[in-house]
């Protein structure tokens, strides 16, 4: 288990069921939430960082993932995926490289996993994987002024690009004021042991501070999806609006290519992410995992779910994609049905982009000769 972050001894710290060693929230979950979309407030990150150093970096990123990386300049941010041979997601990266190194931002649980694979296919290129446990990672809205490392002279600020359609993507969602389009996120990299001087100007007034839970649900609201909140061994990037930010359509081959493009092109993904807007008024917050119903039927489950500021409860959740777009849901948690308006971020007919001439069928050729 990780030590407990400096963070966590300030007064009113709660702390994360799932990651105990970060705050959950001080003590005001909804005020600490305007504050944070305010840009007013940081907050520490269950994130875990690993570097790839060396001249041949950039194009050896590119060739293995989803995003293209060779024209990244230094200071310029990225998402990319690693995808196994059917196209599922294995490991989502959040990339910033400084002129010599990419440093790359990823999921605890799956850091060790993403830096031993790269570790195995380096072969004969001039690169370098480490992890770096002594490094932390904070979230604001526009950076909010903290202290990024910069061992390069350049700071590791990542600005996350669901901010727009990234070149070479594709937006499935057809809603026409996209919430992404304000989401102006980013995630810093700063030295573990700078905390408690982070920590000591919080207590002092000088800086305020968020827990993890208002991250959440300013993510939830942004339709922004997240590894291992909203993903599965199952899915592939377009059930999630994925192809938005962290793929990149025509760069050319890597693993997992041909899955995205025959889905994007001629098929449809198999299931598709759905905000949820939930009545609120027996005061339960269904945990992912909850069932989702159609009627009586179970169409999928919740993936993650929050109580936001001005939004009430909401959720996101994967369902199949033939469900009814139109019909209110419901969702099955603690021995209780909830009402669920669905708005659709993936819409049933997502895919099947190119526009393929279709042949006569061969009886009604021979009927017309």
């Amino acid at each position: 288990m990780a030590e407990p972050s400096a963070l966590l001894s300030l007064p009113g710290a709660v702390a994360s069921e799932q990651h105990p060693s970060l705050a959950a929230h001080y003590g005001e979950p909804l005020p600490e939430q305007r504050r944070l979309e305010s840009g007013a407030a940081f907050v520490e990150l269950p994130r875990a960082v690993v570097s790839v150093a060396g001249p041949d970096r950039l194009s050896w990123l590119d060739s293995m993932t989803s995003q293209r990386l060779t024209g990244l300049v230094p200071g310029g941010s990225a998402e990319t995926l690693v995808l196994d041979q059917n196209g599922r997601v294995e490991h989502a990266v959040r990339v910033v490289d400084d002129g010599a190194t990419a440093w790359l931002i990823a999921e605890p649980e799956t850091a060790s996993a993403l830096a031993a694979w790269l570790d195995r296919m380096r072969f004969m290129l001039r690169v370098e994987v480490a992890e770096h446990p002594e490094l932390a990672v904070l979230g604001a809205v526009d950076g909010a002024g903290l202290p990024a490392s910069a061992p390069a002279g350049v700071p590791l600020v990542w600005d996350d690009p669901w901010r727009e359609v990234a070149a070479g993507g594709w937006q499935y969602a057809a809603a026409a004021e996209h919430p992404g389009d304000r989401w102006r996120w980013s995630e810093t990299i700063v030295p573990r042991e700078s905390l408690a001087a982070l920590a000591e100007s919080v207590a002092a007034g000088e800086r305020a501070v968020s827990g993890a839970l208002a991250a959440e649900a300013l993510r939830i609201a942004a339709w922004r999806p997240r590894q291992g909140a909203d993903t599965d061994e199952r899915s592939i990037p377009h059930e999630l609006d994925w192809l938005r930010s962290a793929v990149h359509l025509t760069k050319g081959c890597y693993r997992g290519q041909e899955t995205v493009a025959k889905v994007h092109n001629l098929g449809h993904p198999p299931r598709r992410l759905v905000m949820l807007h939930l009545d609120g008024s027996d005061g339960v917050l269904p945990a992912p995992g909850s069932e989702v119903l159609l009627g009586e039927k179970s169409i999928g489950a919740v993936t993650s779910s929050a109580l936001h500021h001005e939004l009430g409860p909401i959720a996101l959740a994967v369902v199949r994609r033939g469900a009814d777009a139109e019909t209110e849901l419901l969702v099955r948690a603690e021995g209780l049905e909830i009402a669920a308006a669905q708005q659709v971020i993936v819409p049933p007919g997502a895919g099947a982009t190119a526009d393929v001439p279709r042949l006569p069928r061969l009886g009604a050729v021979r009927r017309e000769r």
